[in-house]
């Protein structure tokens, strides 16, 4: 069985964690209820883990048990440091108090988050709002009236299109700036702006560096605080540790979330987002310290193994593997794209990518769908080029079925 269907999974089948096993039981005897009472040693393991692996100009982290809830929380840390923002402190009024008890203003401001067509960012209630990449993950739940810009559709290979895709990406931007007035001058003024670094469910959807860069200065326009939803790319698919850093930013969000290959979930933020008083940003259990036992480990032997160095190769060989059966294919595959290992392919329509998956896991190979008709490549960090050689030919089999 070949696996290029990992998306939680960083070392799938690493032969080294026996050694681990036994530190590692104890951990398990009892989960402590971190919002409560953590336990003592929960700071120096945070140290270990998380805070090791920091995005740039972050020193803060929120420790959460999932994608949607590291999301969810990051959406609220935004509102409350757009309200301290606009009272100039962070001492609420009496009317505050008393209406937030009955959903009303002031107390429950009208404030929005800006999200794109394409995202996916979870599936509670504020992650759903600015969520649109598929309407079963939406279809009869009540939403926000938040505002949704368009994410640029680039056209492949990029270096034909320029011209047409850096218009495609000013269209967007644009398109953004124009709706954060909009909003404003509704009453419902953006606090915030969600983006992944790469939209994976909505169709593995990619941006230039310059799209971000210019987004990230929007944000500071405007001053709306910028989140980096990571949850699909951080953990080093990219060949690096966060998708972000390939946009050669000193500064680049304001908060990151994470989950999934992280094993745990939460986000980082900026010292001015930190929430201002106790349960503000709570529930029992935020998060596991046991999964931070296990991401310290994980994060070692990355380090050791300099996987993030392998997955830059592999992914060069995959996205090379796939170009030629692009060439071989014309008809049925296009826009092959991707960074280090987070690739994928588009297949002319939707009815043959999904017998392409059927009979790619008949051969013992698991792919997975996003988007329309786009074919998603996630192995672990322990794919080497001798897997991408051996899957390579095994989906030019299935390829050859359809033609």
């Amino acid at each position: 069985l070949i696996s290029l269907y990992d998306i939680v999974c960083p070392l799938h089948g690493f032969h080294k964690w026996m050694s681990f096993l036994s530190f590692f039981q104890s951990t398990l005897v009892n989960r402590p209820a971190l919002g409560i009472l953590p336990p003592e040693n929960f700071p120096d393991k945070l140290t270990e883990s998380l805070l090791s692996m920091s995005p740039s100009g972050m020193t803060r982290v929120q420790t959460m048990a999932c994608g949607s809830c590291s999301n969810e929380n990051a959406f609220k840390a935004m509102f409350i440091w757009y309200r301290n923002k606009e009272r100039g402190h962070n001492t609420p009024s009496e009317e505050d108090l008393s209406s937030c008890m009955v959903n009303q203003a002031p107390g429950c401001p009208d404030l929005s988050i800006l999200s794109f067509m394409g995202a996916f960012h979870g599936r509670t209630m504020g992650c759903l709002a600015t969520t649109h990449s598929k309407a079963i993950h939406k279809l009869d739940v009540p939403s926000f009236d938040w505002p949704i810009a368009p994410f640029p559709r680039l056209q492949y290979p990029l270096e034909e299109f320029s011209r047409e895709n850096a218009q495609e990406e000013a269209r967007c931007l644009e398109e953004v700036e124009d709706l954060i007035v909009k909003w404003r001058q509704k009453g419902k003024p953006v606090a915030g702006i969600v983006i992944e670094p790469i939209q994976a469910e909505g169709g593995d959807n990619h941006a230039s560096p310059d799209f971000f860069k210019s987004l990230r200065n929007i944000a500071r326009k405007h001053g709306c605080a910028f989140h980096v939803d990571e949850v699909q790319t951080g953990g080093g698919a990219t060949g690096k540790m966060w998708a972000h850093e390939h946009w050669g930013m000193d500064d680049p969000a304001d908060i990151v979330s994470f989950s999934k290959k992280l094993l745990t979930g939460g986000y980082y933020h900026r010292d001015e987002l930190q929430a201002d008083k106790p349960y503000r940003i709570f529930n029992t259990w935020m998060g596991d310290p046991s999964k931070n036992l296990i991401l310290a480990e994980v994060l070692n032997v990355i380090r050791r193994e300099n996987l993030l160095e392998e997955v830059t190769r592999s992914g060069k060989a995959l996205l090379n593997g796939l170009y030629d059966l692009q060439a071989q294919y014309p008809g049925m595959l296009s826009r092959a794209r991707g960074q280090g290992t987070f690739c994928a392919i588009d297949i002319c329509d939707d009815a043959t990518r999904n017998s392409i998956l059927l009979k790619a896991r008949d051969k013992g190979v698991l792919l997975g769908g996003c988007g329309d008709r786009s074919i998603r490549f996630r192995p672990s960090l322990v794919f080497k080029e001798y897997h991408v050689h051996i899957f390579l030919n095994i989906f030019n089999e299935v390829l050859a079925q359809h033609k």
